[in-house]
């Protein structure tokens, strides 16, 4: 993944169920409708939690991966 495919990242490594979804609820109201977020987490809790918060609140999870015991996440911002 590089610097060039989001306009913002949420480091969320060491916080457990529920920090990274309660700080990804914050932080995607920070960024513009159609920008995409960066999540790299720890938890792997977060693997099933963050996917369900994209659907849940309409955003779209454009991807998904885990490389060296982190998690990576790229969220484009759909809804208000």
């Amino acid at each position: 993944m590089s610097d060039k495919d989001h306009h913002a990242e949420l480091d969320a490594r060491g916080l457990f169920c529920p920090e990274p979804v309660m700080m990804l609820h914050n932080r995607i109201r920070e960024i513009e409708v159609g920008q995409v977020l960066r999540v790299v987490a720890t938890d792997p809790s977060t693997t099933r939690d963050i996917p369900k918060f994209c659907q849940f609140l309409g955003h779209e999870l454009l991807s998904q991966e885990e490389a060296e015991g982190e998690f990576l996440f790229r969220i484009r911002r759909c809804q208000d």
